[in-house]
């Protein structure tokens, strides 16, 4: 199979300095990564910034924001069999971004105005061919079992990762896994790379079908 996966998070620029983004070490996606490769995949990896150790896969794009993300898994997407968006994209950028840096001495208050970022794997499941895999991830902290079916739903993919904020940078983790048209999930305990092997051998179990 040829496996597009995405890792990280991204940046969304205020000025030239500071930026929005999130926890994400992209750790998970990594892992997903070696995995794939190791069972005899081609692997392509999209991934925001981090430090850790790049994986020896087939192709690396790096980007910064949601919106080159966006770009960059649009035009790869199309030769893959199955993407697996594991990264932490920011829903939100600055309307406008400043150049240079914004001086303390500008204001005694700063607002800034928000617009959404593409929903990449919304995007990327309402583009795919008849046997192309999607699956996504959610990043929960309430209700998360509820959430994660509905977006399972919404957004048209064929199986969800729920995880939770405590997992971020670890290296163990708690996932479950839903698939569309079940209605209970499939929970794994255990390290990341284990999970990634599960999640990796999910989407060879779906492209089966």
């Amino acid at each position: 199979m040829r496996i597009l996966i995405t890792a990280g998070p991204t940046r969304e620029y205020l000025d030239d300095v500071r930026y929005l983004s999130n926890a994400s070490t992209g750790r998970m996606g990594y892992a997903l990564a070696v995995a794939a490769k190791a069972a005899g995949h081609e692997v392509t990896l999209v991934h925001g910034p981090t430090t850790h150790e790049m994986p020896a896969v087939d192709k690396v794009v790096a980007v910064t924001s949601a919106q080159e993300m966006f770009d960059a898994v649009t035009a790869e997407f199309p030769r893959c069999d199955a993407l697996i968006a594991c990264a932490a994209v920011s829903d939100y950028r600055p309307k406008q971004r400043s150049s240079g840096k914004i001086k303390r001495e500008a204001a005694e208050t700063l607002t800034l105005e928000l617009v959404q970022n593409p929903d990449i794997v919304r995007e990327m499941a309402a583009r795919r061919r008849p046997g192309q895999i999607v699956i996504g991830f959610a990043l929960e902290s309430a209700e998360g079992e509820k959430a994660a079916q509905e977006k399972l739903v919404r957004k048209g993919l064929d199986a969800i990762v729920l995880n939770a904020p405590s997992v971020i940078g670890a290296a163990e983790t708690e996932i479950t896994i839903f698939r569309a048209g079940q209605k209970s999930g499939e929970t794994v305990r255990g390290s990341k790379d284990e999970a990634a092997r599960r999640i990796v051998t999910l989407a060879e179990e779906l492209a089966k079908h």
